[in-house]
């Protein structure tokens, strides 16, 4: 039986605030309308998303129109990189990331790997894809998690990928049960 997730990577959000709070900027809320149109058109049955309020309101609009609620869980959050909640400068960020894809067990002191994201994250995806068997259901992400979560399956999602993302974005990743057959991306067919 086939089951559809659709990865949809927040859109941007400011550069200011807290990882938990930051929302979206005026081109992230114009980008999320995309994203419900796109994605309705798809017959979504359901919608979840990382804690965090830039996933949620990348996908609210999408909930609200098929009328369900956005399920949030909280351990499809971004990956920590240093204490909760601190958010590292772009430029300080990337060569943080680079490291973490060359070597998945490296970390900063109060935050996580590559290893223990994917582990968190990936027991999600994997409830999901039994809770929601033969269904399409919408995950509100963030780019490394998303990424280590596609990853997981297919070793070709790894740090070139997702250099290659934009904010927002979305891939339709078709599974088998558990076995990923394919992922497509959506986003860059709707601009």
């Amino acid at each position: 039986m086939k089951t559809f997730i659709y990865m949809v990577r927040h859109g941007d959000s400011p550069k200011e605030g807290s990882e938990r709070t930051r929302e979206l900027t005026e081109k992230g809320y114009i980008d999320a309308q995309l994203i419900t149109k796109r994605l309705t058109e798809e017959g979504v049955d359901a919608v979840i998303s990382s804690p965090y309020k830039r996933s949620i309101l990348t996908v609210q609009e999408l909930a609200n129109q098929i009328g369900q609620e956005v399920l949030v869980y909280e351990d499809l959050k971004e990956r920590i990189f240093t204490r909760e909640n601190i958010r590292i400068a772009d430029k300080e960020l990337l060569p943080i990331v680079e490291k973490s894809f060359s070597v998945p067990d490296f970390k900063l002191p109060g935050g996580e790997s590559n290893v223990e994201c994917q582990a968190r994250a990936i027991n999600i995806l994997k409830e999901v894809l039994k809770t929601y068997q033969g269904k399409k259901v919408v995950i509100g992400t963030h780019g490394v998690v998303m990424t280590l979560l596609m990853g997981y399956y297919d070793r070709k999602f790894g740090l070139e990928f997702l250099l290659q993302t934009s904010k927002p974005d979305i891939y339709k990743m078709e599974y088998y049960g558990e076995e990923l057959v394919e992922v497509k991306r959506l986003w860059e067919s709707t601009i």
